[in-house]
């Protein structure tokens, strides 16, 4: 199996069907994360915590992989997210960027990038106007 069809595949293990055993097939042990979580060393067994909140935020939840590149042992994909907030089945749409490097058919780095921002406004959790409101420096609390 390629590197993007494996990715694809762990995150419809994990992310659509739930299956939480899924998450530590994709990566080394010793993984490198920066960007998911800002500021802290995400280990697999993290991962496993954030798909299971990230589950709990959204309905109906679809992905794609819209660009995938790939050079030597690094991919780099582009994500699309759709899914329905939970309550009023509004629609939502999260974009995300990986940068994978792998050691065989796993994964020794990741660089993740996603609007969480964008997610925390379309799901309700935030003012409407809170990137505005950041922008010109006000706080939100």
């Amino acid at each position: 199996m390629d590197r993007a069809a494996r990715l694809e595949q762990w995150y419809r293990r994990v992310y659509l069907e739930g299956d939480l055993d899924a998450v530590d097939t994709l990566f080394t042990p010793d993984l490198q994360e920066q960007g998911l979580l800002p500021g802290l060393a995400v280990t697999p067994g993290d991962l496993s915590v954030f798909a299971q909140a990230m589950m709990h935020l959204v309905d109906e939840p679809s992905f794609r992989l819209a660009k995938v590149i790939e050079s030597g042992d690094w991919l780099s994909a582009l994500i699309e997210l759709e899914a329905r907030r939970p309550g009023d089945g509004q629609p939502i749409r999260l974009i995300g960027q990986v940068m994978l490097r792998f050691e065989g058919d796993k994964v020794a780095e990741a660089y993740n990038s996603l609007d969480f921002l964008g997610l925390f406004l379309q799901l309700g959790l935030l003012p409407k106007d809170a990137l505005e409101l950041g922008m010109t420096g006000q706080r939100l609390v």
